[in-house]
């Protein structure tokens, strides 16, 4: 009897002529094994290192892809390794490079000449816009909800963090604008009880990568917490924090290191291995990770190799590796686990 897997990984290739999905399975070690591909119907931009953290998104049982060539985002139903499209609908904007979900709301951030954040409901499988469009900055490159929902961040690349309170129908609301504690804020992730961690490519300048914590205190409030602490490597990108909350892992573009960051229990963070694991050692190229969803192992795309790593994630945040798959194209962006 075929074993079955123990969940999956989805990988966009970012196409500039037909975007497409990668389905990976994932066996009981960790270890993945290329099974099928699907069509977004859409076109990615076809360019190396999109900014892309959140492109592609799971959420229960429904995969959002954003396709930064054709100005869309499909939204497919996942049944084991197998994908269906629902819908695909016009991001709101132009360049879409992120996607937040939250109780059947869905938000897109568009990244082209005027950034926008757009709002959408998910109602019997479709995307409905629901007319809620604000600003997003100058450089924007991820955005995501709050656990609780009250709150859409936006992390701008122009050294601010946008905040915005969500009302009970899912409408972004007031924009917060907050100073970035460190040059360069990329990718986020949150704890639940509200921490948020931001990465910080200090402008690419060697060796100067560092995060900073903050603490959500309300819709929207952000407070700083500590930062920027820095991990002397180079173009920090990403970030996933651990299922208990207790580390964040970030991923280091310039060495294809990753990093990773103790969570104390007051929301601060201090570095704990500047080389928590490797994936092609010295070459730049390591950008999107993503957390299986039982929270025991870690997968990152190595785009400049067209390879996705795991690590089995052990106690304290330890890494262990458990290999690497091939056969993406160089061009291939954003990334998400089951």
């Amino acid at each position: 009897m075929t074993q079955q897997p123990d969940g999956f990984v989805y990988v966009q290739t970012n196409d500039a002529d037909h975007n497409e999905v990668v389905v990976f399975a994932r066996r009981a070690g960790g270890e993945l094994e290329r099974r099928n591909s699907y069509f977004t119907g859409g076109k990615g931009s076809g360019e190396p290192h999109l900014p892309s953290q959140s492109s592609v998104l799971v959420d229960d049982n429904r995969l959002f892809v954003t396709n930064a060539g054709s100005d869309d985002v499909t939204v497919f139903s996942i049944a084991g390794d197998r994908l269906e499209v629902l819908d695909r609908v016009a991001s709101g904007g132009s360049a879409p490079r992120s996607v937040a979900v939250h109780a059947g709301h869905v938000y897109v951030l568009n990244t082209g000449s005027e950034p926008n954040i757009t709002g959408f409901e998910l109602e019997r499988d479709r995307l409905v816009a629901i007319e809620s469009t604000q600003p997003a900055g100058a450089d924007p490159a991820q955005v995501a909800f709050s656990g609780d929902g009250r709150t859409l961040l936006v992390s701008d690349r122009a050294d601010s963090i946008h905040a915005f309170s969500v009302d009970s129908d899912g409408r972004a609301q007031q924009q917060f604008t907050y100073q970035s504690s460190g040059a360069t804020p990329y990718g986020f992730d949150l704890t639940r009880d509200g921490v948020l961690v931001v990465t910080e490519a200090a402008g690419a300048q060697a060796g100067k990568a560092s995060a900073s914590s903050y603490k959500l205190d309300g819709p929207a409030q952000l407070v700083p917490l500590s930062g920027p602490v820095g991990n002397t490597r180079s173009e920090v990108c990403w970030a996933a924090i651990s299922k208990d909350g207790r580390t964040v892992f970030v991923t280091n573009f310039g060495d294809g290191t990753i990093s990773t960051y103790a969570i104390g229990g007051d929301g601060s963070i201090e570095l704990r291995e500047a080389v928590a694991a490797t994936t092609v050692y010295g070459k730049p190229g390591i950008r999107d990770e993503a957390l299986s969803s039982d929270g025991e192992y870690l997968y990152a795309l190595h785009a400049d190799s067209g390879r996705v790593f795991g690590w089995r994630i052990g106690e304290g945040g330890k890494l262990d590796a458990v290999g690497s798959t091939n056969g993406l194209p160089l061009t291939a962006a954003g990334l998400a686990a089951t």
